[in-house]
């Protein structure tokens, strides 16, 4: 029987348990943090080292993105035309995403590392409704926060319909 994995498990790391999971584990933590991270033999030795210094470096680089993206329109508003700092909101949307798995990924890793076993759970089951485009818990469809209704929850609970949106500010 094969071990499990959960949703997010990196792809190239072998499941927890097989014999080749410290080493797999410790060549994809080592593509996750900076090149120079290679030369400390430290982190190869002691792969929970490695994988403390790899959730650190992956949160940063999210807190990074999203402290960017938070302030692109101040930083570059008057550098750049409209249609070029939505380019780069666009390019820190799509780059905060990738970042946010490799940080769970990493997370997983490391939960592995230390032991902890994971097993198949009730809401893995939604994962192939979501893999097809819908949340099954609440019907929404996650790449545009829509329900099944063509309206779009915002904030505190309150939905509003999906075309009563602010108008984005043109900078």
């Amino acid at each position: 029987m094969a071990a499990y994995v959960p949703p997010g498990w990196p792809a190239g790391v072998h499941p927890p348990g097989s014999e080749d999971f410290e080493r797999t584990a410790v060549a994809w933590l080592l593509d996750v943090v900076p090149a120079d991270y290679r030369l400390y033999g430290v982190l190869r030795r002691y792969p929970l080292a490695l994988a403390a210094m790899a959730t650190h470096h992956a949160n940063a680089c999210v807190a990074g993105a999203r402290e960017g993206y938070r302030t692109a329109r101040t930083e570059l508003g008057d550098a750049l035309p409209a249609h070029g700092l939505d380019s780069v909101l666009a390019a820190y949307r799509a780059e905060g995403r990738r970042l946010v798995a490799i940080a769970r990924a990493v997370d997983l890793v490391t939960r592995a590392l230390r032991g902890e076993e994971f097993t198949p759970q009730l809401a893995d089951a939604t994962g192939q409704d979501q893999a097809n485009g819908k949340d099954q818990a609440n019907g929404k469809d996650p790449a545009n926060g829509k329900g099944g209704n063509g309206r779009q929850k915002r904030g505190k609970g309150v939905t509003v319909p999906a075309d009563d949106q602010p108008a984005r500010r043109a900078s």
